[in-house]
Formats: structure tokens, C-alpha cells, sequence
């Protein structure tokens, strides 16, 4: 019975076989080089020209529109926009500070195995994110109306309207506004340590505050401050609603002088580039944050800005060839 199968000499066979017994250099195939040929992606360049025609269209738009253009360069450092643009961080600063110490008071009520505390916390959460930021600033504003006087006995006595100014009604305003939202974070956070952790502290003898303190906030903050980060520059847009109670930040600022020199949208151009130049700056240093807290979890660590630059320009010098 035949086979249909022929034998290979050894000496033959690739990679080896008896001629590599000896020596395994004799007889070897090294392989061959491979031509890799890239793939055209038509798609990618049909939808590019699309994407560049649309920014040129937009471009002709504008250039076509009653624009001046030269009220832009010549307002960008005006007296008026840089001192909105500091009382536009300041606020931000100051609320966000506000937000994110009551907020962890709020995540740990809200954690309490007291239902009064929970409660309290949970209902405060409840109200301040279920009413727009828009509405809580108006109600701090108007609060004089139905509360003509501060009265606390023994302690303070004055008009609302000398206690409720534009500043006090915007860092209320966004303070406790922000503080439900950041309850929500550092409860998630606070969640995500392993209780055993906790339970390792008691039996040490460490107390509930000095276990929150020192064992489980810090490994909270590597969860904690990526949305911290996120919600402090959506803070600083969301300032812009304090022009309601007549605060004088950068949108305010931007409005008066368009207001006299009948530059309406080129005023608001303004306002868009300051807000625009200030989040891009925080969302750098927001970047750096999240990769220092990284360290120790992540095998390794996100490119930096200035590494993807390298990066992108080594591979355009680089070549496309051959691949083993």
C-alpha cells in the first residue's frame, strides 16, 4: 500500500532537522525579507477633504460677514476684560475650594450609618442638583425680599441686601451648587478603597476620622481627582452665569464695552478666547495631576504632550518599509 505522501530529506527541511543535529548554521533558510505594502485607506482621505471644506466654508462665512475684526486685537488686553478675566478665576477658585471641602463633608454624612445625617445630606444633594445653577444664583439674589434683614441673634445683625452682595451671591451660588456634585465624587472615590483597609486601621487602634484621614481619602484621590478636575473647568465656564447678579467677571466686562461701542459679537469673540486660553491651561495642568496620581497603579504612564509631538514627527521620518 502506497502513501500519497513523499519523504523530505532532512537535510532539506527548513529550519534544521538532521543538518542542524551538527551544526545548526548548515542547511538553515533564513527568511526572507517582506515588502509590506500599506493599505489605502480611501475613506480616510474622502472624509479629511469633507472636514476641509466645511472649516472653508465656515472661514468664507464669517470673512463675508459685518465683522470688525479689528475691535478683536484691539479689546483682547483692555483694562476692563483682564480685570473680568482675574475676578472670573478668583470666583472660580474660591467656589471650587467651597464645593470640594463641604462636598467630602457631604459624601461622609452621606456614607453615616445615622439616617438623620444621611438624610440631611442626601435631601441637600437632591435640591442642589435638581435646580439650575441659573435659579439658585437669582434665589441668593433676590433673598432680601423675603428676608430684609440677617438677624442671628447675639451674634450678627444687618441689612441682606449689605450681606448679599455680587460676590457673596456667585460663591454661594456656585459653591453649593458644586458641593452636591463633588458629594457624588468623593463618595464614589471614598467607595472605591477596599474595606479592608478600614477594617485593618480599626484593628489598629485608629479612630473613624483618623482612618478617613490618613488611610482611605489618599487612595481615594486617585479616583477623586480626574472628575475634580473636569468639574473645576466646567466651573470656570459656568462663572459666566454669575453676570445674573451683576458680578463683574469676564463676560460681564466683555458686555459693557459692547454694549458702548456697538461691537456685540466681537466682544463675545473676546470672552470666548480669554475662556478659551484659561481651559486650555487647566486642562494642561489638570493632565500632569491625573498622570502624578497614576504612578503605582498604571504599568505605564500616558505620553505627555510634548512626547506625542516627538513621536508623531520620528514616525513621518521614519520608513514605511520593510517589516520582519
Amino acid at each position: 500500500m502506497t502513501s500519497s505522501f513523499e519523504k523530505v530529506p532532512a537535510a532539506a527541511a527548513p529550519g534544521g532537522g538532521a543538518a542542524s543535529e551538527g551544526d545548526p548554521s548548515k542547511g538553515a533558510i533564513a527568511p526572507e525579507a517582506i515588502r509590506a505594502i500599506p493599505v489605502r485607506h480611501y475613506g480616510r482621505w474622502l472624509s479629511g477633504v469633507i472636514v476641509i471644506a466645511l472649516l472653508a466654508v465656515l472661514v468664507f462665512a464669517f470673512a463675508q460677514g459685518n465683522v470688525q475684526w479689528h475691535a478683536i486685537p484691539d479689546t483682547l488686553f483692555d483694562d476692563a476684560v483682564v480685570k473680568g478675566a482675574g475676578y472670573t478665576l478668583v470666583i472660580t477658585v474660591l467656589a471650587m475650594l467651597l464645593g470640594v471641602v463641604l462636598g467630602v463633608v457631604l459624601a461622609i454624612m452621606r456614607m453615616s450609618k445615622n439616617p438623620v445625617t444621611s438624610g440631611v445630606a442626601w435631601l441637600y444633594i437632591w435640591f442642589f442638583r435638581g435646580t439650575p445653577v441659573y435659579v439658585q444664583l437669582l434665589l441668593w439674589f433676590n433673598l432680601a425680599l423675603i428676608f430684609p434683614i440677617l438677624n442671628i441673634p447675639f451674634i450678627y445683625k444687618d441689612e441682606m441686601t449689605d450681606v448679599m452682595t455680587p460676590f457673596m451671591c456667585a460663591l454661594l451660588g456656585l459653591g453649593l451648587n458644586e458641593a452636591a456634585y463633588m458629594a457624588e465624587i468623593c463618595r464614589a472615590g471614598i467607595q472605591s478603597v477596599d474595606e479592608g483597609q478600614a477594617e485593618a486601621s480599626h484593628a489598629l487602634g485608629m479612630t473613624q476620622g483618623k482612618t478617613m484621614r490618613r488611610v482611605v481619602l489618599p487612595q481615594a484621590l486617585r479616583v477623586i481627582i480626574p472628575p475634580t478636575g473636569n468639574e473645576f473647568i466646567n466651573m470656570l465656564k459656568t462663572s459666566s452665569l454669575t453676570v445674573a447678579v451683576t458680578y463683574p467677571e469676564l463676560l460681564r466686562a466683555t458686555s459693557s464695552i459692547g454694549s458702548t461701542s456697538y461691537a456685540v459679537m466681537e466682544m463675545l469673540f473676546v470672552a470666548s478666547i480669554w475662556y478659551i486660553a484659561m481651559t486650555s491651561v487647566f486642562s494642561v495642568g489638570q493632565f500632569y495631576l491625573e498622570r502624578r496620581y497614576a504612578r503605582g497603579t498604571s504599568r505605564s504612564l500616558a505620553a505627555t504632550p510634548w512626547q506625542r509631538v516627538k513621536a508623531n514627527v520620528l514616525s513621518l521620518r521614519g520608513t514605511r518599509g520593510v517589516v520582519r
